[in-house]
């Protein structure tokens, strides 16, 4: 089975076929990226001309793996995103819990609810409360008095969904399935074992940030703050004068988030903004560091305050994997334990999908998680597809759904 995942950002549009073999191991056939600036804050500038860029890149994606590409996944950014917690309650007495005990906790709850503004881009249970007891798999079989369902929903609006599906259709391609970026970035980067003990995984990309949260095998948190790698580019920039190019080329050569005593001491010369050509000017790789500090710890600490806003920093989660471009400034992952008192790793894309060098970079972490994901791995088994799909068809497939479990 092929599965693509397709990727729109603001400084690259990328591409990953991926081949799911019969014991369901993962072949990367293709990683196809184009440079692209076409998407200012994923708003959109030049819609014909973004269009002739995917299709191109979609074009070569099918050369290098020699692949026909008639279906996508498509990673969705969460800049705009609301995240919502919620439960239902019902009480059991003592009975044994069956399958139908949770899908009338199911009806019960907002799981159905339909907002005409909002797309639900994820929506799922992330786990089960018996007797003030949490379990993070169905508890049927069990017996109990209550029984609490928890829920997680992501939420974004209809414009943005609007505007990727339209560009998507003019190419004649069907789109499988939206994926949360954050989720994306997650699934290619964490091991099982991490998903299950509790890990954080951060993407620090161009224009944003994505956090994704992991416990007991469940995606319970994603969000982003449009806050990337590329502002810390324009911060040297503006700090020391000179273009963005050799602003990207300072980030990415001399900067590091962990000072030396010879910092002081390493001269670097920088081009210059002026009316002159070729004009430089001397400075000294801590002035650089100076500027790139305080913007990574502004983009840290504002994930935190995210953890913070949902209570997700009582967890206690101790096992933190950083990935985008932005992971591979220098002693970022020294600092990151300074911030959220964990362990930290740098995340690349899993090695089992291939032995291309592509695997190296954590740039690509988001659309290979993108071609990876599986709605059914995150639907509860519980909730039937059929039901979801009945919603939309207004209040008379709603209520025939409800008549067959209550």
């Amino acid at each position: 089975m092929i599965k693509v995942g397709l990727n729109i950002g603001n400084s690259k549009i990328s591409c990953a076929v991926l081949e799911i073999i019969e014991n369901k191991k993962c072949k990367l056939l293709s990683c196809e990226s184009y440079p692209s600036k076409i998407l200012k804050k994923n708003l959109i500038t030049n819609f014909d001309e973004l269009l002739n860029e995917i299709r191109s890149l979609i074009n070569e994606s099918e050369k290098k793996s020699q692949t026909k590409i008639n279906s996508i996944n498509l990673n969705i950014p969460t800049f705009e995103s609301i995240s919502k917690y919620y439960d239902s309650e019902i009480e059991i007495l003592n009975n044994e819990i069956s399958e139908l005990d949770i899908k009338k906790a199911i009806n019960k709850s907002d799981y159905f609810s339909i907002n005409e503004d909002y797309y639900e881009l994820y929506n799922n249970i992330y786990g089960y409360i018996l007797d003030n007891n949490f379990l993070s798999n169905s508890p049927i079989g069990s017996y109990g008095q209550y029984l609490k369902i928890l829920f997680y929903k992501i939420s974004i609006p209809y414009k943005i969904i609007n505007s990727y599906k339209n560009i998507i259709n003019k190419l004649n391609i069907k789109v499988d399935n939206l994926v949360p970026s954050p989720l994306s970035s997650a699934l290619a980067v964490l091991s099982e074992d991490e998903k299950t003990i509790g890990s954080i995984c951060i993407d620090l990309g161009h224009s944003n940030t994505s956090i994704s949260i992991f416990e007991n095998n469940n995606f319970i948190y994603g969000d982003s703050v449009l806050v990337g790698s590329n502002n810390i580019t324009n911060d040297i920039a503006r700090g020391v004068s000179t273009t963005i190019d050799s602003a990207e080329r300072l980030k990415t050569l001399y900067s590091s988030l962990i000072s030396a005593p010879s910092d002081e001491y390493e001269i670097i010369e920088v081009p210059i903004i002026s009316g002159e050509n070729d004009k430089f000017v001397q400075i000294n790789r801590l002035k650089i560091n100076s500027i790139v500090k305080p913007r990574v710890e502004e983009t840290l600490e504002m994930i935190w305050q995210k953890l913070k806003q949902n209570n997700l920093h009582k967890k206690q989660i101790k096992n933190v994997v950083l990935t985008g471009g932005g992971s591979q400034l220098e002693g970022i992952s020294q600092y990151a334990e300074l911030i959220f008192s964990s362990n930290v790793r740098i995340g690349y894309p899993k090695e089992v999908l291939s032995s291309q060098e592509v695997l190296k970079n954590s740039s690509f972490a988001d659309v290979i998680g993108s071609s990876m994901f599986d709605p059914d791995i995150f639907l509860d088994k519980i909730i039937e597809k059929q039901g979801k799909k009945q919603k939309k068809q207004g209040f008379n497939g709603f209520f025939n759904w409800l008549d067959q479990y209550i």
